[in-house]
Parts: C-alpha cells; sequence; structure tokens
C-alpha cells in the first residue's frame, strides 16, 4: 500500500503540474455545453449567416432534453474520447523510452502499485472532466429545455464513468504491452474511438458490447434502458478486471525494455 501510495502521489504531482486537470476538464465542459447553446440558438445563428434563398426556411426538429444529452455524449465519445487516450497512451511506454523508469526499477516497487497507480490518476482525470461537462450540459440542457430527474442523471453519470475506467483500463494495458507510445495510441484509437464508429454503423446486428455502454447508460433519462444494459455493463467491468490483470503482467514484463 505504501508503495501504491508514493506512486500516486508523484502521478498526481505530475498530472497537476502539466494542468491537466484544468484544460481537459475545460474541454469537457465546452463540449457538453455546445450543443444545447448551438440548437437553442440555431435560428438566430442561421438568420445572422444570410445568403439564403427569398421565402427559404428551415423547420427544426423540437428537441427533448436527452437528445441533448446523447448529443453531449457524442462530442465526450468522439473528441474528448480521443485526447484522453492520446493523453494516457504513454503514461508507462513513455517512460520506458526515455528512460525516466529506471529511477523506478532500480527500486524495490511493485509493479501492481506501479500499474494501479497510472490507472487510476487517468481514471480519476476521465472521470473528473466527463462528470464536469455532463454538468455543464445539463445546466444548459435545463435552462433551455426542460430538466431530468435527478435518479436517473446519476444513474447516466455512473454508467459513464464505469466507461471512462474500462477506457483508461484499455489504454494503459497497452501503454505497458508495446514499446512506444506511438503503437499504444494507434492501437488505443482503433478499438475504442474507431470501435465506436463501427458499433454505430453496424451495431444494430449485437446488443452487447462495452461500446453501447454509454448508450445505454443515456436511455436513463428517459425512464428506461435497455433489456441488454445489465449484460453489457457486467461485460465491462469484466474486461476492465481483464485488462488491468494484463497490464500488470505487462508492467513486469516489459521493463527490461527500458533505456539506460
Amino acid at each position: 500500500m505504501s508503495n501504491f501510495l508514493t506512486l500516486f502521489q508523484k502521478e498526481f504531482r505530475e498530472a497537476w503540474r502539466g494542468f491537466k486537470f484544468l484544460w481537459m476538464p475545460l474541454l469537457f465542459i465546452f463540449l457538453g455545453i455546445s450543443d444545447p447553446i448551438t440548437n437553442y440558438f440555431m435560428d438566430d445563428i442561421l438568420a445572422a449567416v444570410g445568403n439564403l434563398p427569398e421565402g427559404f426556411s428551415i423547420t427544426l426538429p423540437e428537441l427533448l432534453p436527452i437528445d441533448l444529452l446523447l448529443a453531449s455524449t457524442g462530442q465526450f465519445q468522439s473528441i474528448g474520447l480521443i485526447v484522453l487516450i492520446a493523453t494516457t497512451a504513454g503514461t508507462i511506454s513513455r517512460e520506458r523510452q526515455n528512460g525516466t523508469a529506471t529511477l523506478l526499477y532500480v527500486r524495490p516497487i511493485s509493479f501492481t502499485a506501479l500499474f494501479m497507480s497510472k490507472w487510476v490518476i487517468a481514471s480519476l482525470l476521465g472521470i473528473v472532466s466527463a462528470v464536469a461537462g455532463y454538468i455543464g450540459s445539463l445546466y444548459y440542457t435545463a435552462i433551455l429545455y426542460g430538466t431530468v430527474d435527478a435518479g436517473a442523471f446519476v444513474q447516466m453519470l455512473a454508467t459513464y464513468c464505469v466507461w471512462i475506467l474500462f477506457v483508461t483500463a484499455i489504454t494503459v494495458m497497452l501503454s505497458a504491452m508495446f514499446k512506444t507510445t506511438a503503437v499504444a495510441l494507434v492501437i488505443a484509437t482503433l478499438l475504442l474511438p474507431i470501435g465506436l464508429m463501427i458499433d454505430s454503423a453496424i451495431g444494430s446486428y449485437w446488443t452487447v458490447a462495452p461500446w453501447k455502454l454509454a448508450t445505454y447508460g443515456v436511455q436513463f433519462i428517459s425512464g428506461s434502458t435497455s433489456e441488454h444494459y445489465t449484460m453489457t455493463l457486467s461485460i465491462t467491468i469484466v474486461l476492465t478486471i481483464l485488462a488491468i490483470m494484463l497490464g500488470i503482467v505487462f508492467s513486469k514484463k516489459n521493463a527490461a525494455t527500458t533505456k539506460i
């Protein structure tokens, strides 16, 4: 436990000094508030842009709070997810590449504590950012479109936090598995953001997959969710635990690849 606390403090200081806990939540807040505000003032935006043919009119659909929260989730799952992956993909491999990991490996550290400290910080960063983004989205959604049930919002938020834990576990595992940050980043992008795109395109052929978890979570706002939610949540948690276990194994196995 002492190893973990020491390494956790080290990782937290590095993230704090790099202002990650400032700019990442601000990014998610911007992504979260952009859809409610943009959609509400869309008529004014189109009128200000002008250059429309005389007599031309656009009838915009009437949006509900769940539509705006779903749109914000889409922003988090694209731009936000890519930035989070890019930020954490080198958390282990980068230290091995530049040789700074040598300062850790010469000491009697636990590789379990090493991996867990990096995963916990990455998860904390992602969860804080997602919560800030959803609160920003909910604030403007409630003002402009109407309120949502508080319990349903908490369920949605908790579900997305499980998805964040899965994303960071996979990303940090890949960072431990591969020698270079670039390879870990490419594979994480293929598995997660591009995996989401594939799921949205042809995901109707299956109903249970971690990539569907965030969408199922948003459905709580409508008062119900998919019958496949529990199975999807369970599989995501199991895969997260498996990724953590593999990450610990590869952290120890690839320690010898550290540059001196």
